[in-house]
């Protein structure tokens, strides 16, 4: 699978951002996870998820339609189906399979070869992005969000690159993805 990189971070990363950015410079088609997390404004079906009840998750795995699949600290399901996977190898793009570290994990013992990127930035930077984004939520959302990022960071072993998106850097960020991915790519 040539065509296809994990692209991994904690809450408030960028991750979403260096996606969106790459977008604009190499031919990516984002791989979509089904989530079972509420839409949020902006999002519609398939824009960034596939939206999906719990029992509907579960008698997806039941069904085994998932590549892989967790669950994050919010006891939110995520995972990518078969069905997805097959969709993206067969276009001639580079995919990008956004996920958490429990997903690398996962990916990683069926397709080792799949470069996995980590989009990391300073614990303090995450947080007040996070804080920035999420400002509606409560004090224990936030504990509970840096807790699973400082848990996150004891697994930075299973990343093929770290990339740092420094504050007021993106595009810098971006570049050095692309790079790595058309190293990989040939391109």
């Amino acid at each position: 699978m040539k065509n296809v990189f994990i692209i991994s971070g904690a809450a408030g990363s960028g991750k979403d951002s260096v996606i969106d950015g790459l977008q604009s410079v190499l031919p990516i088609e984002r791989i979509i996870t089904t989530t079972t997390r509420s839409m949020r404004p902006a999002e519609s079906e398939g824009h960034p998820y596939y939206f999906v009840t719990h029992d509907e998750f579960e008698r997806g795995i039941a069904a085994n339609n998932f590549v892989e699949y967790s669950t994050n600290e919010n006891n939110e399901r995520y995972g990518v189906t078969k069905t997805e996977l097959d969709r993206i190898i067969n276009t001639n793009h580079i995919a990008i399979w956004r996920v958490d570290w429990k997903g690398v994990v996962a990916i990683k013992k069926i397709y080792p070869d799949i470069p996995a990127l980590y989009i990391s930035a300073p614990l303090d930077v995450l947080e007040h992005r996070l804080r920035l984004r999420d400002n509606d939520k409560s004090e224990t959302y936030f504990q509970e969000r840096m807790a699973y990022t400082r848990e996150w960071l004891k697994h930075l072993d299973i990343y093929d690159y770290i990339i740092e998106n420094e504050e007021g850097k993106l595009a810098q960020t971006i570049e050095r993805v692309a790079d790595i991915i058309k190293n990989h790519t040939g391109g």
